[in-house]
Order: C-alpha cells, then sequence, then structure tokens
C-alpha cells in the first residue's frame, strides 16, 4: 500500500504530530466534523488511481507475488 501512494513512504510521527498540533491549537478553531485523512495520498489512489504524471502502480501476479 505505502508503495502505491503517491508519497511512496509511511509518515513519521512528527508529520503525524503536526496534524494533530493543528487541531488542538487556536490555529485549527475553525476546523470541525472533518475527517483528515494522513495517508500519503494513499485512499485517493486507491479510489481514484495514479495522480496526473504518475506511473500506474506495476500490475501483479502469481509469479511475482
Amino acid at each position: 500500500m505505502l508503495e502505491l501512494s503517491p508519497a511512496g513512504r509511511a509518515g513519521t510521527p512528527d508529520e503525524v504530530g503536526t496534524v494533530g498540533e493543528l487541531l488542538m491549537t487556536e490555529r485549527g478553531a475553525f476546523i470541525t466534523g472533518s475527517d483528515i485523512l494522513i495517508d500519503g495520498g494513499g485512499t485517493a489512489s486507491h479510489f481514484y488511481g495514479p495522480l496526473a504524471g504518475q506511473a500506474p502502480a506495476p500490475k501483479t501476479t502469481a509469479a511475482t507475488q
């Protein structure tokens, strides 16, 4: 899943913590009732395919698994 996401890697604890910090400070006071995905674009890539300019994911076969 990580290789197929646009970011191509897992998020760091600091990256995830930055979003938590935003939500708990005055800078995030107007954010309410939202789902914030911190997944490097993995969910969007799964549902909508590769981004423009991004190579499609390689097809896997029984021989390559």
